[in-house]
């Protein structure tokens, strides 16, 4: 028979992580690699099947734009989406800054800027989700303690059974998967030179408009991606919480040591850098910010996941680094590490996310997880942008 417990030093849903400030953006026109779109789509379906089974309305649609100046060089969001989108023959529309503002009166692009609107992108209920998530697996026999802190873990090496030390007590199980976000680095050690921690700010921003529904999500204002020629930004229409909702990719100079370090404090400068965004391209928006929240993402070099066995000890499975893009995940994730956990291998293609010493930052990090606790690289300062 089947046992699973699951361990969280915090609350269920807490807002010490990744994870909170209501709404996360799900879509499918996917920039930072088309091989993520196939595990999309099965991450839909297992959505609307987890909204089936608890009976919950979890995802709304509202359709996704992703943009950019069309002739920007280097590193150009708009025609990467595009190229994900055409490879994977997904539904979409090209559409120019001026075509979107007509469509969607909540924005007001340059009309040097170029769109890719996919009708599938919305809304995910991100709080709510994992609550729906826990609620379900208890309803198959899955147990969950919290708050209980995991502190290490060891694998025998003669019996392969591993052992986790928690601050109440200790298990013993044939399977370990670890999935602590941006505190791996402190049950993995060798990680530190391989991922950093990001603090992210988030903000709403109040809306006056003569249309009431320009920034609902009821088809006038689709969650977006938008890139100019520094900088990410990522927003939603009002859901949960009056007002549209923004952040900006890896902010410079946000780097921090440890989570416990993260500074929860919504600064005068963390609202000017989002408003400065506002004021640009959704001026309607551009009035009291009535809600505010930090969070953290945990990224690696290349800003793509790490999903995969332990080098070494093939019966405990990591997942972590979803570097600020993957909590839509959430769903096919589950599957994929249940399939490591109990098969040792998955039907869903993941060789891009697992590790490689190939990929940027992970040479030394192997070295020491074949090694098994080898010293490693202090932790970095910063990585290069995509930008």
């Amino acid at each position: 028979m089947l046992q699973v417990l699951g361990l969280e030093q915090y609350s269920i849903a807490h807002h010490n992580g990744s994870s909170h400030g209501i709404s996360r953006i799900i879509r499918l026109a996917y920039h930072e690699d088309p091989a993520y779109v196939p595990l999309l789509k099965r991450a839909y379906e297992l959505w609307r099947e987890l909204e089936q089974e608890t009976k919950q309305d979890l995802l709304c649609i509202t359709g996704s734009i992703d943009t950019s100046r069309g002739d920007l060089q280097g590193y150009n969001g708009f025609k990467k989406s595009l190229q994900s989108a055409q490879e994977h023959d997904l539904e979409h529309e090209i559409l120019t800054g001026d075509e979107v503002n007509a469509r969607f009166p909540g924005y007001s692009l340059p009309s040097n800027f170029m769109a890719v609107y996919q009708p599938e992108g919305g809304i995910l209920a991100s709080e709510l989700c994992i609550a729906a998530h826990i609620k379900a697996a208890q309803s198959h026999g899955a147990q969950f303690h919290a708050p209980e802190k995991v502190d290490t873990w060891k694998v025998d090496d003669v019996t392969g059974i591993v052992t986790v030390f928690t601050n109440q007590g200790q298990y013993t199980a044939r399977k370990l998967v670890l999935t602590a976000g941006s505190w791996m680095p402190d049950i993995m050690p060798e990680l530190q030179s391989a991922v950093v921690v990001e603090r992210q700010v988030i903000g709403w921003f109040s809306v006056e408009h003569p249309d009431p529904d320009c920034c609902t999500p009821s088809g006038k204002f689709p969650v977006f991606l938008l890139q100019d020629e520094t900088d990410y930004w990522y927003g939603f229409p009002q859901f949960g919480h009056n007002g549209l909702k923004i952040g900006k990719f890896h902010r410079g100079n946000n780097i921090i040591a440890h989570p416990k370090h993260l500074d929860r404090t919504v600064s005068v400068d963390d609202e000017q850098m989002m408003r400065g965004a506002i004021s640009k391209f959704f001026p309607v928006a551009n009035h009291e910010m009535t809600k505010a929240a930090a969070c953290m993402f945990t990224t690696t070099q290349d800003s793509h996941f790490i999903v995969d066995l332990h080098p070494k000890h093939k019966q405990v499975v990591v997942c972590s680094a979803c570097s600020g893009h993957g909590y839509k995940f959430c769903s096919v994730m589950g599957e994929i590490l249940a399939d490591l956990a109990l098969t040792g291998k998955t039907q869903h293609d993941i060789d891009f996310i697992r590790f490689n010493d190939a990929r940027p930052g992970q040479k030394d990090m192997m070295h020491s997880l074949q090694q098994g606790g080898a010293p490693v690289k202090p932790p970095p300062t910063s990585f290069p942008s995509k930008l």
